[in-house]
């Protein structure tokens, strides 16, 4: 495995530095919530911060997955779509400048977009509008998008569409990929239930899960359990469970690697999505379980010290130097 492409919805997060928590008492909105709203809403919100301190950077699940594969080194290419329109075209250059091959489509709606209300403690409100990310059709997904790709990355999310998500597994298949997911959400795993366990069981390949997801998809409420029932669908199964770490089972080889211990813990928000980014890296470089799971609590230990997904060049030479010690001495936390 070399090359991955990640499919999943397309957004750009608006990153708003806070004076005071009053505009969330204006629009109602509960601190540290992720809401769902229209266009006309978000536009509201997004007047009233107007003037303070702001960053835009790619988002979405996916996106967060393959942009810190890109900088680790790994060829990888993104699907989703956009609007026609500024925020559309920051997505695709931005995608461009991290040498991740864009393959985004254009949609009818406004480009989706997170904005993140940050408190003064730091504290995450997030009011998302999915917008054009929601009209990418199973009918846009194509075996030539497969060309030259060896993995397909799948975000959890995307199963608000049933046709999209088994359309591009399928295909995937088809092609001779591997498929990868990750469960995204204990919540969207409990109502999508049947038919995750039938994709799973059908199409795909590597799971990604923490505890609650693990749970609410087997059943099982011991992680070893759910990992075991996992690992019966598909060829490896990764259960990550909070501060211990995470279990990593591939045929009869079962690894356990913890954690990272972070200089500080500010926002949690994209652990999972760099986690898989730096076990995936690892497999691109064909490492063994452990070395791909140490490289995962690497990646995903270095996000949740800053707020956001994106940190700076200091943190990722941090990064390479522990993912260059464990791929020459296998080293071990």
């Amino acid at each position: 495995m070399k090359r991955v492409i990640g499919i999943g919805n397309a957004l750009t997060d608006m990153l708003v530095n806070l004076r005071s928590d009053s505009v969330l008492g204006r629009f109602k909105l509960a601190k540290g919530s992720m809401s769902l709203v229209d266009t006309r809403l978000q536009t509201e919100i997004s007047k009233s911060v107007a003037g303070l301190p702001y960053s835009l950077s790619l988002g979405g699940s996916a996106g967060n997955t393959i942009r810190a594969m890109a900088r680790l080194g790994c060829e990888v290419g993104f699907i989703g779509k956009v609007g026609e329109d500024t925020t559309g075209d920051f997505f695709v250059q931005a995608l461009e400048n991290l040498h991740v091959e864009p393959v985004v489509f254009r949609g009818t709606e406004r480009s989706g977009k997170c904005v993140s209300l940050i408190s003064p403690d730091g504290e995450r409100t997030m009011v998302t509008h999915l917008g054009a990310a929601l009209e990418l059709e199973a009918e846009e997904i194509e075996p030539t998008i497969f060309d030259g790709y060896d993995c397909l990355y799948v975000e959890g999310y995307l199963v608000q569409n049933h046709e999209l998500i088994e359309k591009a597994a399928r295909t995937a298949k088809q092609c001779g990929l591997k498929v990868a997911i990750d469960l995204a959400s204990f919540n969207v795993v409990a109502e999508n239930l049947a038919f995750l366990r039938g994709l799973v069981q059908e199409y795909v390949d590597i799971v990604f899960a923490n505890e609650d997801e693990a749970k609410a998809f087997t059943c099982e409420a011991e992680p070893v359990n759910a990992l075991q029932a996992i690992s019966e669908l598909c060829e490896l199964a990764v259960v990550k469970i909070g501060t211990r770490g995470a279990l990593i089972k591939r045929g009869g080889d079962v690894v356990h690697v913890g954690i990272m211990a972070a200089a500080k813990r500010v926002d949690t928000t994209g652990a999972g999505d760099f986690y898989a980014a730096g076990f995936l890296a690892g497999l691109c470089s064909g490492l063994t379980l452990r070395q791909c799971g140490t490289i995962g609590a690497i990646t995903a230990g270095k996000v949740i010290e800053v707020v956001g997904t994106t940190f700076g060049e200091e943190a990722w030479d941090e990064v390479f130097r522990l993912v260059e010690k464990v791929k020459r001495e296998k080293y071990l936390f």
